[in-house]
């Protein structure tokens, strides 16, 4: 099995580091589970790159996906996301890469990251693998998934999130000292973000992760995110990953679905 992805091109892994680094503002030991599908990658000898976190605050998982242009053999397994952000730094470095924080901040965000580009390839080294967290071994199903009706626009997704975010600061201001408590904070975070978005029943917090992660499209982008449902899961798939959750609670609550 080989131990190097060979990006598409450079975007696609500073892509992928941005979204380990918000993974790691939440959890500085935070693990990603890694697979790669060799062959589905939209070219010949091209590769699928899925690469799922959790957002423990929010009980869902997000998965970022890059295309490769290599892929010796299928890979599943589980790394730090510190150490694989570490191989990608070094990856820039070895190839003169003078791009920062702020030119990958905006490389993920712009439409089209999650799309090859003609331009250099990125080939990064993975870290040895780790024993994975719980929620490693309770993924979403790979396939059975169906198309549900009814997801709003992406900019009526974004509106409801930044209108989500401060009715919850606006709530916990208005506590009185004695009465913000950690309990009480949840509270409201769970009673806002469990609300459902439009006529569908996925709620809100899939969207907010979506938005934290930098997986929305933007405005200007032509790509929709669709909404997708499989046995008791539910999928908010867009152009650069997916946000996927149980329908019936949070992870803490699954039920075990081995992989």
């Amino acid at each position: 099995m080989t131990r190097r992805l060979v990006f598409a091109e450079g975007r696609q892994a500073e892509s992928l580091a941005v979204f380990l680094g918000r993974l790691l503002r939440y959890d500085r030991g935070a693990a990603v589970r890694l697979r790669v599908a060799a062959g589905a990658g939209g070219g010949a000898g091209g590769a699928a790159l899925a690469v799922f976190g959790h957002a423990p605050a929010l009980e869902v998982i997000v998965v970022r996906t890059a295309l490769l242009t290599t892929a010796a053999a299928e890979l599943d397994e589980t790394v730090s996301a510190g150490e694989l952000a570490e191989a990608i730094d070094a990856a820039n470095a070895g190839a003169g890469s003078a791009a920062g924080a702020e030119s990958a901040e905006s490389a993920a965000a712009a439409p089209g990251a999650g799309s090859p580009a003609p331009g250099r390839e990125s080939a990064v080294d993975l870290p040895q693998p780790v024993s994975g967290p719980g929620w490693a071994g309770l993924l979403p199903p790979r396939s059975g998934w169906e198309p549900v009706a009814g997801l709003p626009r992406p900019e009526e997704l974004r509106v409801a999130v930044v209108a989500g975010v401060a009715e919850f600061k606006s709530r916990v201001e208005a506590l009185p000292e004695e009465k913000r408590t950690r309990s009480e904070v949840d509270r409201i975070g769970g009673e806002i973000w469990s609300r459902p978005l439009g006529g569908t029943p996925l709620p809100l917090r899939a969207a907010h992760a979506a938005r934290v992660f930098g997986l929305l499209p933007h405005p200007e982008d032509p790509a929709e995110p669709a909404l997708l449902a499989a046995g008791n899961w539910l999928r908010l798939r867009t152009p650069y990953g997916s946000v996927a959750l149980r329908r019936t609670g949070g992870l803490g609550r699954l039920g075990v679905t081995p992989v």
